[in-house]
């Protein structure tokens, strides 16, 4: 009985990470990992298109990670501009500060020559196959009609889904991960114009090391 238990416990939990990984049909029904729960080891690219395992990186360091949408977001580029005021402060505190972006390695390249030269002191990352924001259980479909009119718009600024050509999209995050590579803090909204405060997340750091 009680190897039976153990097994199908095991199994509830395969499950659990098997439904996490998959694409949600809207953001409400995402599922995003929990606090206490190992990252996912996924492979990323780096702006100079090679790749990274996530998990290699997060191993050095305690890790701020950030999922935002893209470089044609407005409110990702606000956070990601109060992310760079803070970087030095988690920085002090031992962290580094890692970017994830559905975006192509081109675009992340113009959302760096587009800082006006200015150097960026954390990491932009490439997730054009949404491995990472699936496996963390935040990636959704956007709706066919929104997906039309961003396609119309921006063109192929949007990263579409391999096969079907639809919008995937992450909600934004932050986690925050131990060199175990364990999820020690989270912050998830489906609503993509609001974003964690920059000074909460600094707190939420300095907490995470007691």
């Amino acid at each position: 009985m009680k190897a039976y238990l153990i097994l199908l416990s095991a199994l509830l939990f395969s499950i659990k990470i098997l439904a996490a990984a998959a694409i949600a049909p809207s953001p409400e029904q995402v599922s995003p990992l929990l606090n206490g729960l190992s990252i996912p080891d996924v492979t990323l690219t780096t702006p100079d298109n090679k790749a990274v395992s996530l998990m290699s990186l997060v191993q050095k360091k305690p890790s701020v990670l950030v999922f935002y949408r893209g470089g044609w977001c407005p409110y990702c580029n606000a956070q990601l501009a109060s992310l760079r005021e803070i970087e030095p402060r988690l920085a002090q505190l031992g962290y580094q500060l890692i970017a994830i972006t559905p975006d192509s390695v081109t675009s992340i390249n113009k959302s760096l020559s587009d800082t006006g030269g200015q150097k960026l002191n954390y990491t932009l990352l490439s997730d054009h196959t949404f491995s990472a924001s699936s496996a963390f259980g935040l990636a959704y479909y956007l709706d066919d009609k929104t997906a039309m009119a961003y396609k119309g718009k921006l063109g192929s600024l949007i990263t579409t889904e391999a096969g079907t050509e639809k919008v995937v999209l992450p909600v934004p995050a932050v986690y925050i991960a131990n060199t175990q590579g364990d999820a020690v803090f989270n912050y998830v909204h489906i609503n993509y114009k609001t974003r964690l405060n920059s000074e909460l997340l600094l707190k939420a750091a300095e907490l995470a090391l007691q």
